[in-house]
């Protein structure tokens, strides 16, 4: 499974009178040393899986503490850092150790993101949650507002905004290399785990290497079955949020910050079966946006189960398309068409001259370039301001527009929206499937 009110430059600003000699510059102690009075201290929420990456991500710092549920998926971790506090339960480390945390990342399956990370901007730290930033819109727009209170640096974890890719699009949109875009296409060959099932209906021993009662967090009770865990929880709807949720916070951020899209007018969503509990097999969700300043109104299609689109005319060879088996993006304007893949990685204008040229005489870098989405982030941690998927401005709207397609979905109905608010304004949509009851012992 993350500085107090007084914060770490406060500390270091009123102790430096006292103990000036112990802060040694860094240009003393040679290139690429990172003195101590540079260095973060941060608490790790989930280590297993990406929680694995996101604990490298932020190595370089110093890893104070570690929390996961499952200690066998916590073990590469545990090792890597064998200093770190270890923790079962969030909640009781950061009541210990809140004092000498600056930061904390959370990489928990989806139903845990909000509560995790509510707890950590209440205590004013610094947060990086992976995406989508929350499970319900209820809590992005709650975990939205409380950072922007917060006044601390926060990212999300879709790595593809702090690529070279996405950066590139925005340039050659900008530059009007395809002109106006009216559309973008995107799919996924997710979910790789089940979906489109049933719950089950015997009861399982939990691993004795895993808390299940911490495991369900806020969601309601239930017994342990290996069709939830581990990484199996992300097709269900009381855990994950699908395919849709799983991916569209990549993919979909592209045309979210390239096009200042906000909330659409209307959402239809298609899918292959419809199951109270888990989402479907596939589904094919479009979204559509009205006119924006000088932007035309624009469609954007989501696909996923291995569906595409149809190749453009362009693409005269059928083998090539898609360009990428796992996923891809497909952007169509009224001069051009350009493709890349899933994070936003490998554009391409499919105007083949058109690209050669911009290759061998690139466009100025209007966008700065980062090392990772990690280095990223803690770069504005040190120097006080945003990162490019801060949660009040970025990752909430983008994790709110992403979630408005699986209330599509749910519902089995067409939603017309304001898109002002992003509120449904043509049929009734249950109170649950926006904001769930949490467990006792559980707040957001």
């Amino acid at each position: 499974m993350s500085a107090s009110e007084l914060s770490r430059r406060e500390f270091m600003e009123g102790m430096s009178a006292a103990a000036a000699f112990t802060i040694v510059p860094r240009h003393v102690l040679g290139r690429g040393y990172q003195a101590p009075s540079d260095t973060l201290n941060f608490a790790c929420i989930g280590v297993g899986g990406m929680g694995w990456n996101d604990v490298r991500g932020v190595g370089r710092e110093n890893v104070l503490a570690l929390c996961d549920v499952d200690a066998r998926s916590a073990q590469r971790a545990f090792a890597a850092f064998p200093k770190a506090k270890r923790y079962v339960d969030f909640r009781e480390m950061l009541a210990k150790e809140g004092d000498g945390i600056d930061a904390i990342t959370v990489s928990t399956p989806d139903h845990v993101h909000a509560a995790a990370t509510m707890a950590g901007l209440r205590m004013k730290k610094h947060v990086y949650c992976q995406k989508p930033l929350t499970r319900t819109l209820h809590e992005a727009r709650t975990v939205a507002a409380e950072a922007a209170r917060a006044g601390v640096t926060t990212q999300m974890g879709n790595q593809g905004h702090a690529g070279e890719g996405v950066r590139l699009i925005r340039e050659w949109v900008d530059a009007g290399l395809i002109g106006a875009v009216r559309e973008v296409h995107y799919w996924t060959n997710r979910p790789i785990w089940p979906q489109a099932i049933d719950r089950p209906t015997e009861a399982h021993h939990a691993p004795p290497t895993l808390n299940w009662d911490l495991w369900l967090g806020p969601s309601a009770e239930r017994p342990y079955h290996p069709a939830y865990a581990p990484f199996r929880w992300r097709g269900w709807w009381d855990f994950g949020t699908g395919a849709l949720g799983d991916m569209a916070c990549h993919a979909m951020d592209a045309a979210f910050w390239v096009l200042d899209l906000g909330y659409p007018e209307r959402i239809q969503a298609d899918v292959t079966e419809w199951y109270a509990e888990t989402a479907p097999k596939s589904s094919r969700i479009e979204y559509a946006f009205g006119p924006k300043g000088a932007r035309p109104g624009v469609t954007v299609v989501w696909r996923d189960g291995s569906l595409l689109p149809p190749a453009p005319p362009e693409v005269v060879d059928p083998r090539a398309w898609p360009p990428s088996w796992d996923g891809g993006q497909l952007w169509i304007g009224d001069d051009g068409k350009l493709v890349a893949g899933v994070y936003g990685e490998n554009p391409r204008l499919l105007d083949a001259a058109k690209h050669e040229e911009v290759t061998a005489n690139p466009l100025p870098q209007t966008y700065p370039r980062v090392e990772n989405v990690y280095a990223e982030w803690i770069s504005a941690i040190k120097a006080g301001t945003k990162s490019g998927s801060d949660f009040a401005t970025a990752a909430g709207p983008l994790t709110q527009m992403v979630l408005l397609g699986n209330l599509a979905v749910r519902t089995g109905r067409a939603l017309d929206l304001d898109p002002q608010t992003g509120e449904v304004t043509n049929v009734p949509i249950p109170p649950e499937l926006i904001r769930p009851a949490y467990r006792d012992g559980w707040t957001l």
